[in-house]
């Protein structure tokens, strides 16, 4: 009989009981005494974001599909529950079968934002296994990291017993099988993790040396001891219908998470050449999963789970090749059955409107497109391959198919812009209004509404954009007021809305998106200050933050506002990705040139 972690007076108390109980249907339980291996399967936040991540799903399912192996749920708990669990020397359990994640082989963490950082401390800390892994014990659970973070791991590698590189339906097994073996033979905690280093994709960070220069940039990166791979390869799956782990059973959960819906992977990589996205480069090459599978695949998923809502999931939906007759499928084959179809991701220029106007009979909803750019110059520094003519086109399209809300995304802060292609985001989102009032008003489905928002930029690792400079939080703050006022002089502004990011977050974002292991002792410290869930506006405290670099000597400036040199030794350049840093510097080239690179299925 499973008994709760908490009592009901604690589950009372606080918000959202049921986040912590576990139990939901599809969820999956095993007795501990028939596996070998216990995994704890983290996602460093509430419960309702970690429901919703399809990478954590994927391995959930995989892993349990192993009969030695039993992989549990672990998320952060909420400020309320976690200060009881500290008043009261509570541990921090799993949810399946409620007990401490201390007691598990394995504690392993999904890395999916910088901001997620101090939470995976929290983690740590409530689970009471050392914050670093130096400082571990032999009956500690390995502590692994994974996930789009990982591409960087350096900024938090103090914290981790190791980093699986790569999509996880590849290694796990080898690494599985390594553990046994390493138990069997009696071996020790430094034995597995050497052994474990041998297997591709997997990065002990403690098995690696770094030494820096006079100006504070690397020297040098290298294996600590003979044998340790000089580089780290990424590991993926290269066949999407042979390899492919589908879900059939996802968990449901008991209170409404944010993708609340199924989810269906329908290929993994992205043919464009966004010179700013990480993912486009790290997930390539595109890879397209069989549209019969994807299809049988679901019919099981909506059946067991009773959801409402089906999501087509990838980087660029509109470029998977059979989109067209999956939709077709999928609004056929549930047609009255009130499933509405969601298509995120979608191109504006390969938007079918006999797509459009089908799914729009299920459920109306606004559209969103991501011009990225109020420019076409910028637009093609940025190698976005969209023209103005395109995007407005595709958004009459739109109208004329019945839709009469836009979110239109763009970017403030990227290299070479200028004042003049900040304000032709306002002149952008205007003109795609005007299209819409271009309608004859009889055929118009009431006011429209155009809502423009900016992110900020931030370099990521493995993009041709990684030498680049970002601005200061002030300087972010006043392109986005220019945008703004420009905004306000629009003919059709009420129609028009304009939001924009947090750029104290984005500031905090690049230090640790391209940060080395000097920036640990300030996350450290910044957690020790109390910044918890700090992707959560109401709980980030930025003055903490400031108050953990000065108080640990951690330049900001350092590691956000120069161009990186031409030759720079970056932190992450000991991960082989697939795609050479020869051909990023000549993508970075091509952009100071505003040259467009044609995308994978028009020239490889």
């Amino acid at each position: 009989m499973r008994t709760l972690a908490l009592s009901d007076e604690i589950l009372m108390k606080v918000d959202k009981a049921a986040r912590y109980i576990g139990g939901e249907v599809n969820s999956v339980m095993k007795d501990k005494n028939d596996v070998d291996i216990r995994f704890a399967m983290c996602f460093p936040d509430v419960y309702e974001i970690g429901m919703s991540n399809l990478g954590m799903m994927i391995l959930y399912n995989m892993f349990n599909e192993r009969e030695d192996v039993w992989c549990e749920r672990v998320f952060s708990p909420w400020m309320d529950l976690d200060k009881i669990m500290r008043e009261e020397h509570i541990p921090l359990f799993a949810l399946e079968s409620q007990e401490p994640v201390k007691e598990f082989d394995f504690l392993g963490i999904t890395l999916g934002y910088e901001m997620c950082y101090t939470n995976v401390l929290q983690v740590l800390d409530l689970s009471h296994v050392s914050l670093l892994a130096k400082d571990r014990k032999e009956d500690d659970p390995i502590v692994i990291g994974g996930g789009a973070c990982a591409y960087n791991p350096e900024p938090i590698a103090e914290f981790f017993d190791m980093f699986y590189i790569g999509e996880g339906e590849t290694v796990y097994d080898a690494l599985f099988d390594a553990y046994k073996a390493n138990k069997a033979a009696g071996g020790s905690r430094a034995d597995f993790l050497s052994a474990a280093s041998q297997i591709p994709g997997i990065y002990v960070p403690s098995l690696y040396n770094v030494t820096y220069k006079e100006d504070g940039t690397i020297a040098s990166f290298t294996p600590a001891k003979e044998g340790v791979p000089e580089k780290v390869c990424k590991q993926l799956i290269t066949d999407v219908t042979k390899d492919y782990r589908a879900i059939k059973a996802p968990v449901v959960p008991f209170i409404k998470a944010t993708q609340d819906r199924v989810t269906l992977e329908i290929q993994r990589g992205c043919i464009r050449g966004c010179r700013f996205c990480q993912a486009g480069m790290i997930y390539r090459p595109t890879r397209e999963r069989n549209v019969e599978d994807l299809k049988a695949s679901a019919r099981e998923m909506l059946q067991n789970t009773g959801h409402e809502e089906i999501s087509l999931s990838s980087l660029s939906s509109s470029d998977y090749s059979q989109l067209k007759e999956l939709v077709n499928f999928l609004i056929e084959e549930f047609h009255g059955k009130a499933v509405n179809i969601s298509l995120p991701s979608l191109r504006i220029d390969a938007f079918a409107l006999d797509v459009m106007s089908k799914v729009q009979d299920v459920k109306k909803s606004s559209l969103t497109f991501a011009p990225e750019a109020g420019s076409q110059r910028l637009r093609d520094v940025i190698n976005k391959g969209l023209t103005e003519e395109v995007i407005l086109h595709g958004a009459g399209e739109a109208f004329k198919g019945g839709w009469n809300q836009v979110k239109l995304y763009f970017m403030l802060g990227l290299p070479t812009e200028t004042e003049e292609d900040m304000k032709e985001i306002a002149h952008l989102a205007e003109k795609v209004a005007r299209r819409y009032y271009e309608i004859p008003k009889d055929q118009r489905h009431g006011k429209c509404q155009i809502t423009a928002s900016s992110s900020f930029f931030v370099p990521k690792p493995f993009t041709p954009f990684q030498w680049a400079p970002m601005c200061k939080a002030e300087e972010y703050m006043r392109r986005a007021h220019l945008v703004n006022d420009e905004f306000k002089e629009q003919l059709n502004r009420k129609s028009l809305k304009y939001n924009w990011h947090d750029a104290e977050v984005t500031v905090l974002e690049g230090i640790m998106a391209r940060g080395d292991r000097k920036i640990s002792k300030a996350i450290e410290e910044a957690y020790r200050l109390g910044c918890l869930f700090d992707s959560w506006t109401e709980s980030f405290h930025n003055e903490l933050w400031m108050q953990a670099f000065e108080n640990t000597g951690v330049d900001i400036d350092f590691y956000n506002l120069r161009e990186r040199g031409e030759d720079e030794l970056f932190p992450w350049d000991f991960i082989d990705i697939g795609v050479t840093r020869k051909f990023l510097r000549r993508e970075w080239d091509r952009a100071m040139e505003e040259k467009v690179t044609p995308n994978c299925r028009m020239q490889c």
